[in-house]
């Protein structure tokens, strides 16, 4: 097992006598999308992971009341956040992070190959010189295995590529935050088609989270609804992944998966919020600068993507 994931499973274990984190989450259904806010319930620290900036791409008009339930929550806990995680640049929804920054304070991190990201999005988006592609918007750019804490609870950043190359899981505690990586059992994984992307990269990443403990809870960042399912789900263990992942279940070999993910990607359509969404996210939420008129743009790239 390599080191940092020997520390993840260390820090696992401790939980369950140290003291979980609370989680509460906040799904937004126009966007399939689950927010969480981790909190230690003896210092009251807490983290905000994957916010919402609700969008009406229709009208180009931008509205904060996902953001505002996650406020009033914290706010109603006496909470004080010291992070706002993202585990990648999504490609399906805005990220509320500044808004929340600006109401709550606190860190705003994501994954360092997130420069990787930037850059190749900024050619795409022709996003010129003024747009910095090193990563100063966010304020921590985590590496594998660097660590952290939410209070008095231990935390680690894990580097998962292959759905994005900046992906990252962060274990709190006894509680991961996969971002896109997995969905629930029984719908299965993420696509690995967009730049940067990689299937192959994909199942390895998921073969690493499959080696913490069989209790440890995984917190997603979606939900569709699996066929024959009528609720939303969003929590689950490792140990139901690896048993009934029906993408990624054990005896899967790499090879399989491969080629079932690439075959299956090839199917999908772009998700409907992709082209607003990437130009903002990779900015660390941030909308783009106002241009000479006051107001601000997002480009539609044609046949870039």
């Amino acid at each position: 097992m390599d080191p940092v994931l020997s520390e993840a499973n260390a820090q696992i274990r401790r939980a369950k006598t140290a003291g979980s984190p609370v989680v509460q989450s906040f799904f937004d259904e126009p966007t399939n999308t689950a927010t969480y806010v981790v909190w230690d319930a003896v210092t009251k620290k807490a983290a905000i992971v994957d916010s919402v900036l609700d969008f009406d791409a229709a009208a180009g008009r931008t509205k904060t009341a996902s953001a505002d339930a996650v406020i009033a929550y914290v706010r109603d806990q006496g909470l004080t956040v010291d992070w706002l995680l993202e585990t990648h640049a999504h490609a399906d929804h805005l990220s509320a992070a500044p808004y929340l920054q600006q109401a709550l304070g606190g860190q705003l991190a994501i994954g360092r190959e997130i420069i990787r990201v930037q850059n190749v999005f900024g050619k795409i988006f022709n996003a010129g010189t003024d747009f910095e592609r090193d990563g100063s918007e966010f304020d921590r750019l985590f590496e594998d295995g660097d660590r952290f804490a939410i209070g008095n609870i231990d935390a680690i950043a894990l580097h998962v590529p292959g759905h994005t190359p900046a992906d990252m899981a962060y274990a709190i505690g006894d509680a991961v935050f996969t971002g896109d990586t997995l969905f629930m059992p029984d719908y299965g994984t993420a696509r690995a088609d967009f730049p940067g992307g990689d299937a192959r990269q994909l199942f390895r990443s998921i073969r690493r989270l499959m080696q913490l403990p069989d209790e440890t809870r995984l917190f997603l960042c979606h939900d569709y609804k699996a066929v024959g399912r009528d609720e939303y789900v969003w929590e689950t263990t490792v140990g139901a992944q690896r048993v009934g992942n029906v993408h990624v279940h054990e005896g899967v070999s790499e090879d399989d998966f491969v080629a079932m993910r690439t075959s299956r990607d090839a199917t999908l359509s772009m998700p409907k919020l992709i082209l607003p969404s990437i130009q903002v996210n990779m900015r660390g939420g941030h909308l783009p600068e106002p241009e000479a008129n006051g107001t601000r743009y997002l480009k539609i790239p044609l046949d870039a993507l």
